[in-house]
């Protein structure tokens, strides 16, 4: 089976990582995205941890808070497999959807900012 393409490709953490937006999954309650980054982040017991954290609002004004998530390297050691979730569950008419991605390491914040087509 093919791979989908990805949602969304953007360089974070001063340009060293690459963040690939992999898939949106909708529930009834939340939405959670998917992701990888290459190389690996550090792993937590190993260095300085990196936290994650998700902030949303779609094109109809409605806002999407952290719910938290999860991260680890890959099996292969070739990159950071993760997720992000976000509550409440994405407005059915919502076309697009502004997040803003904040990660948190060494005491220090660093903010992206992108938009994801969500249209059905």
């Amino acid at each position: 089976m093919p791979r989908k393409s990805p949602l969304l490709t953007l360089a974070i953490l001063d340009g060293g990582h690459r963040l690939t937006v992999t898939r949106l999954k909708r529930e009834d309650d939340s939405f959670t995205l998917h992701y990888r980054i290459t190389p690996p982040l550090p792993e937590a017991d190993s260095g300085i941890p990196v936290l994650p954290l998700i902030e949303a609002q779609d094109d109809l004004g409605n806002e999407y808070g952290d719910r938290g998530g999860a991260y680890g390297t890959h099996p292969d050691g070739t990159h950071t497999d993760g997720s992000l979730t976000a509550a409440p569950s994405l407005h059915p008419d919502a076309s697009s959807l502004r997040l803003r991605i904040t990660w948190l390491r060494d005491g220090r914040e660093t903010p992206y900012d992108m938009t994801l087509d969500v249209r059905s």
